[in-house]
Formats: structure tokens, C-alpha cells, sequence
């Protein structure tokens, strides 16, 4: 069963730009593509799952873990597996020249970590929980709470993209990116409460684990 989304969605308006008008061509990768580069642990520095603390401050808004596995069709886990995150601040804004949303900046939160994934196909990030935003798609459109996840395998070109929301958000009923995924996949890109990942005092948890291939592998963008 298909559960990634159409690339072609009438209600998510740029698709129907950026949607391919001709049947897609088989491009067989070359050694270059298929060799490098390669991810290792060198790769990522410590701390960078943690988007709270960049050394310019303590980062503004509701402080949240996210946690989970990546796992292939048979549910062995995916390890080594370079995860790259980013998302909008807690008042709905991106650190990036082309956000023009009149929300206040946070200079302590650029909005990107990074981290690699253990033997057991875990990953962790400390973060703050993004705001909603308006995005021009139709009149009064907004963007529900949403995280991006990139996931890279063995080089640049084994690279998957997709978002991860919050449950409860009443926006997921009303945004074309989230509905443009068939029914049937929308539950696998909500992550779930997690009391266990929370830790006291500090920080509440959420879980989301992705599934990379097989009948219940979670949505990606194409």
C-alpha cells in the first residue's frame, strides 16, 4: 500500500509547480554516488543533538525531548544512521533570510541538530517545541507544529526527507501537507506523549519512530 504522498496535490499548491509532468527516468547510481561520502561518528560533534544550548544563551519556549528508533521493514534497527532535524522556533519562525513571518527571532535558537543513530537504531534530541506559522498556501493557512527529519544512509544520495507533528493539533484536520498523505499513513507522523522520555523538572518527552521501509514504513516527502 502507498503511503507516501502524491506529487502532485491540488490543495498543497506548489506541487503543482514543482511535480514532474513526464514519467521519471531509472538512473542506475556510479561508483561515485554508491562510495561516498561516508558518515561516521567522526561526523557528528557532541552536543549538536541538543538545539537548546548553541552558547548564545538558553533558547526561548517549551523545552521538549524527541526520541525514538529507526527501524527497516523487518524491524532490526538502522544504526549509524546520520539524522539532521529542523524546524521553527517556539513563535512559529525559521532563522533563515527568506522567513518573512512577523515573529519574534530567537538568537539562541538557529533551529538545526544533528545526531547519529546507536547500535539499536536510537536517536535523541533535545529541543524546544515549534510554534505554528502562516504560509500564504490559502487564505488564512497555517502550518500545524512540525518537525523535519532528514535521514541519510551511507552517502548523499541515500537521503530521505519527512515531518514529524504533535498529537492533539487541531491544524492537522486543516493543513494539505499533512492531509495530502493517504489516511492510512497520517497516525505514523504524529509522535506520541512519552512520560518515560520525560525527564522531571526539565523537559516533556515525545516519541516517534520511523520506519524505513516495508507496509508500515512512514510517509516521505519525494
Amino acid at each position: 500500500m502507498e503511503l507516501d504522498p502524491p506529487l502532485d496535490s491540488p490543495a498543497y499548491r506548489s506541487t503543482a509547480l514543482r511535480a514532474p509532468k513526464l514519467a521519471p527516468l531509472r538512473v542506475v547510481p556510479g561508483r561515485l554516488e554508491r562510495s561516498g561520502p561516508v558518515f561516521g561518528e567522526g561526523e557528528v560533534r557532541d552536543g549538536e543533538h541538543d538545539l537548546t544550548c548553541t552558547g548564545r544563551g538558553e533558547a526561548l519556549g517549551e523545552r521538549i525531548i524527541v526520541a525514538g528508533r529507526v527501524l527497516d521493514a523487518n524491524g532490526r534497527p538502522v544504526r549509524c544512521s546520520l539524522i539532521e532535524i529542523w524546524q521553527a522556533n517556539a513563535a512559529g519562525r525559521y532563522a533563515h533570510d527568506a522567513d518573512r513571518h512577523p515573529a519574534p527571532l530567537d538568537p539562541a535558537f538557529s533551529g538545526g541538530g544533528r545526531c547519529l543513530t546507536d547500535d539499536d537504531g536510537r536517536y535523541r534530541f533535545v529541543t524546544i517545541k515549534p510554534g505554528a506559522y502562516p504560509w500564504g498556501n490559502h487564505a488564512n493557512a497555517w502550518r500545524p507544529a512540525h518537525i523535519h527529519f532528514s535521514l541519510y544512509g551511507n552517502a548523499f544520495s541515500e537521503r530521505l526527507i519527512t515531518q514529524m507533528y504533535f498529537p492533539g493539533d487541531p491544524l492537522l484536520a486543516l493543513d494539505p501537507i499533512f492531509q495530502s498523505v493517504p489516511a492510512v499513513g497520517r497516525p505514523l507522523l504524529v509522535s506520541s506523549f512519552d512520560l518515560t522520555l520525560t525527564e522531571p523538572e526539565y523537559a516533556l518527552g515525545y516519541r516517534w519512530n520511523i520506519t524505513l521501509r516495508g507496509p508500515a514504513a512512514t510517509p516521505m516527502e519525494k
